[in-house]
């Protein structure tokens, strides 16, 4: 199985780098954020005719959203709200397999990483705190040897080199340690591995966004880690490859946010 995770910020702005990417990349499974699409608006036609008949989608105007695409059915869908808002952050189906996937658009936090003084960044911190109160309760124990993904942008860099600078950005949001201390715990809460990270050394730079704001994000190369692929212990053993797909960065009318893919096989 092949899946691929894509902040596409606007599905309809950018549809034709969706089907670009399809027909390269040949996913079985995609997962986008920031999808901004009411669900009535949403391209279903364009998947439909590339084979992706099989879709959940959750989304609302103008902001956030998020849609899972497949080529096989899904034995179940379901979506989650948290922090008491209805703001289309978390799509779920079962795969073939029983594999339960989790597409997740964590909040991007605002600029001041302070929760008292930011409630944007309050609010990023409160998502994560109960998501992983979630997982722990319901995904792990008993159901420890579930096999589940979790993908999307979840908004943080965690490591030293998923940044273009760990000293400047210590205090920068998405590389701040509150933050990376979030993030691990949910990681933790439900048995995950860092699938991209299972084929490329922590010790090598490896971004997956590039801001708007540089004249040149190739030449400055100043990015970050954002969007991640996860899997539990049972679906380590049949990681076959995983890539990031960093030219679709140059493509016309990008996102900001680049592909991310993993293969299982087995």
């Amino acid at each position: 199985m092949r899946l691929i995770t894509w902040n596409i910020n606007s599905v309809r702005l950018r549809v034709d780098l969706v089907r670009r990417l399809l027909e390269e990349a040949k996913p079985d499974v995609l997962c986008l954020q920031e999808t901004k699409s009411p669900d009535e608006l949403f391209p279903r036609e364009m998947f439909e005719a590339l084979g992706y008949g099989h879709m959940l989608v959750h989304g609302m105007k103008g902001y956030n959203g998020v849609a899972i695409l497949g080529r096989e059915p899904f034995a179940s869908t379901t979506t989650r709200a948290w922090c008491a808002r209805t703001d289309c952050r978390h799509a779920i189906v079962e795969l073939p397999g029983g594999i339960e996937l989790h597409n997740i658009y964590v909040p991007a936090g605002g600029d001041i990483p302070d929760p008292d003084e930011n409630p944007k960044f309050a609010h990023k911190l409160q998502f994560l705190d109960e998501l992983t109160a979630w997982f722990a309760a319901e995904r792990t124990g008993s159901n420890g040897g579930r096999p589940m993904i979790a993908v999307g942008d979840l908004n943080i860099a965690p490591l030293e080199m998923d940044v273009w600078s760990h000293k400047q950005l210590l205090t920068v949001v998405s590389h701040t340690p509150v933050e990376v201390e979030r993030l691990g715990k949910f990681q933790r809460a439900g048995g995950f591995v860092d699938a991209v990270r299972h084929f490329v050394p922590a010790e090598e730079r490896l971004y997956t966004w590039w801001s708007y704001r540089a004249r040149d994000w190739a030449a400055s190369d100043r990015g970050r880690r954002l969007d991640h692929i996860w899997v539990t212990e049972p679906l380590v053993g049949a990681l076959a490859r995983a890539q990031v797909f960093k030219d679709s960065r140059g493509w016309k009318q990008a996102s900001d946010h680049v592909p991310v893919m993993i293969e299982l096989g087995g």
